[in-house]
């Protein structure tokens, strides 16, 4: 199985090299790592078109402008050759058997449309300070799971075939877009957890999602689980009605807060635990 890494590249440059090295330290050998330019700076894409001059694995491309990160991660989709695709932010890595693991649990479960593991959070020199303690394995087949809180992230991989039978991603989202990939994927099939850390994760002042676009990711993050309910052909969630149309994202978010229960979380633990019987 090929397995195609994604990169959606915009003034990153100068944390790519550690990106680069963590992708050809991989344990997996059938990949290709598609880059897709998304009107960085000219310096921005010489320096790295310079690190990956040598590598025949890695193919490069540019946006003809600044498009947006929604529009750059569905046309990486269209441009990757692989059978198992995920995505790298140009600033992060990964450990070395990240591909390896991905590909060994798709193997395995071949009802899978997903499979995502753990993140290291690291420093702005991607020195570890902690996992991400809140990936576990989530209940699959169920119309109200929105992942919310997060639990799917960081390393996710999915199935270029399962993708295409989606409505795809949405090449106007400029936040939460990974969000809405994941839910159109787990309608598609079985989510499945790798219980390991595989992606080392960057916090610096220029990363997409720690700037100061955070402060309207609940917004875009409510519309995507909006467009969630609707298109599984929800009418009410614990008692309440879905609104027809969308107004806030405070009024998405109070629907799903039944789900932060202590009940609810002891049934859900429970049908976890016997889906992996099944």
């Amino acid at each position: 199985m090929k397995f195609s890494i994604l990169i959606a590249h915009y003034n990153n440059a100068r944390y790519f090299k550690k990106c680069f090295d963590s992708l050809v330290a991989q344990t997996y050998s059938n990949w290709e790592t598609i880059i897709l330019d998304d009107g960085s700076r000219e310096e921005e894409k010489v320096a790295i078109k310079k690190i990956i001059k040598d590598d025949v694995r890695f193919k490069y491309y540019e946006n003809s402008s600044n498009q947006g990160v929604g529009f750059t991660k569905r046309k990486l989709i269209e441009l990757a050759n692989g059978e198992i695709l995920g995505y790298v932010d140009p600033d992060d890595a990964l450990l070395p058997s990240a591909l390896q693991n991905s590909i060994a649990a798709f193997l395995k479960h071949n009802k899978a449309s997903l499979t995502y593991s753990r993140f290291m959070s690291c420093d702005k020199d991607l020195k570890p300070i902690g996992p991400f303690k809140a990936a576990k394995q989530i209940e699959n087949g169920n119309p109200y799971f929105f992942n919310c809180p997060i639990q799917i992230n960081h390393f996710v991989c999915f199935k270029k075939g399962i993708y295409e039978t989606t409505e795809k991603m949405n090449p106007e989202l400029q936040i939460s877009e990974d969000q809405d990939l994941y839910l159109k994927l787990y309608e598609k099939g079985k989510a499945i957890f790798i219980d390991d850390t595989n992606y080392l994760y960057r916090s610096h002042d220029g990363g997409i999602s720690q700037n100061e676009n955070k402060k309207k990711s609940y917004e875009y993050w409510a519309k995507v689980i909006f467009n969630a309910m609707h298109r599984r052909g929800l009418t009410m969630i614990n008692g309440q009605k879905i609104p027809a149309e969308y107004t806030s994202s405070q009024e998405i978010f109070d629907l799903l807060a039944y789900q932060n229960s202590i009940v609810y979380r002891l049934k859900k633990k429970l049908k976890i635990i016997l889906q992996s019987f099944s």
